[in-house]
């Protein structure tokens, strides 16, 4: 990546720039910063992961998608710099997709003339394409037990491979952490020179967030904190009128029609935890049957663990094979596969079946989201679409057909 950023120019060297790490609350916290410093006439660019219909959803301008134009632009000229890097590398090794995506969004950045560019990291940060930016503001959202293949099996090791990106002199800002992790940031903040602020976890009675969720709440208030962190001072209207208006795609989203339909992105345990927190009010204290599809990778049974009390029926589904799961993080696709329906109940059962809920296995995606519907709308309830970043486009698809 390296390699890529200077064959390019170094573009992530023609705006400030704000990292964002964290096992969960990334790329909430990455939006909503970057809104609350256009909020404040700074602007800004966003560097999302993953997308769910188009690559272009990666790179937000100002608040919007990217146009297909710049966007175009700014892929040709990276990926005529990663042919040259990858020309030039070692027998077998070649710049990955997500580099390629990385630099993309750097470029537009940098084309656009933004002031500042708020980058979600895309797994970790050590060894992240992101972490190639010399940010000012580094945030930490959350740890947890997610992607321990590759970051580490206990919650330190997985912290200390995202704290990695925290640069000398600048400031570190963390949300919630459990004691162990909150020690880590101390002390790597201190080790580098870094101011450390702690967010609350609420951003103030009087404050209203549109975005749906106890954890949105907390996630605002961590971004509020980064953003004042940069800026110095936050404007107490602008700060309003961005939580009154700012939603964020796939968390707790809303689709319209009977019956009503909530899609989220939760693909982990801490993920699933805090929808069931939210569900109960999501909902209107409705049944809320769910439709689940989840990556072999994850730990499908802690997710339905975490979720089982707050719903009332459970559809075990999984992902087609030629869908979006091939466009991981990492060119590791091959690696990348959904659990199957049958796998999922099965890892499910015990704890489905400690809430009351019985789990059903319906292969066919499309054909779950109909049984899903039916159930629903047979119980007066709401249907829930959720257990992974790569089932929301095409629910979005099948449910408004």
């Amino acid at each position: 990546m390296r390699k890529l950023s200077t064959a390019l120019g170094l573009p992530q060297h023609r705006f400030a720039s704000i990292h964002v790490v964290g096992t969960n609350g990334k790329s909430s916290v990455t939006r909503m910063i970057a809104a609350l410093l256009e909020a404040h006439g700074t602007s800004a660019g966003a560097c999302v992961s993953p997308h769910s219909e188009r690559w272009s959803e990666r790179v937000l301008l100002r608040g919007e998608e990217i146009s297909p134009e710049d966007f175009e632009e700014a892929v040709e000229r990276a990926v005529e710099g990663a042919e040259t890097v990858s020309r030039a590398l070692e027998q077998g090794e070649e710049v990955t997709q997500f580099e390629v995506a990385t630099a993309a969004a750097f470029v537009a950045f940098a084309a656009t003339g933004v002031e500042v560019a708020v980058v979600e990291a895309g797994l970790g940060g050590k060894l992240d394409a992101t972490n190639t930016i010399p940010s000012r503001v580094t945030v930490l959202t959350s740890i947890g037990l997610d992607h321990t293949e590759w970051l580490g099996e206990t919650e330190l090791e997985i912290a200390a491979e995202k704290l990695a990106v925290l640069r000398d002199q600048t400031t570190l800002v963390v949300g919630r952490l459990s004691p162990e992790v909150m020690e880590l940031a101390e002390s790597t903040a201190a080790e580098r020179g870094a101011r450390l602020v702690v967010a609350p976890d609420d951003p103030g009675e009087d404050v209203v967030v549109r975005a749906a969720g106890p954890f949105q709440r907390r996630n605002f208030a961590l971004a509020c904190a980064a953003a004042e962190a940069f800026l110095g001072r936050l404007d107490p209207e602008a700060l309003a009128k961005v939580g009154a208006t700012l939603t964020i795609p796939g968390r707790l989203e809303r689709l319209p029609g009977e019956p009503p339909t909530i899609l989220d992105a939760a693909h982990n345990p801490d993920g699933a935890a805090a929808l069931a927190e939210a569900l109960p009010e999501a909902a209107e204290g409705r049944p809320v049957v769910a439709v689940l599809a989840v990556l072999a990778e994850k730990d499908a049974r802690a997710m339905v663990a975490a979720l089982a009390p707050a719903i009332s029926c459970l559809i075990c589904t999984q992902l087609p094979a030629d869908g979006p799961i091939r466009q991981g993080h990492l060119d590791v696709s091959a690696r990348r596969r959904s659990l199957s329906a049958d796998e999922l109940v099965a890892a499910a059962r015990s704890a489905a079946h400690g809430a009351g809920v019985e789990p059903e296995a319906v292969e066919d995606l499309d054909a779950a989201l109909t049984r899903g519907r039916e159930r629903a709308l047979e119980l007066g309830g709401v249907l829930l679409v959720t257990g992974s970043h790569y089932v929301l486009a095409p629910a979005r698809s099948a449910l408004r057909l």
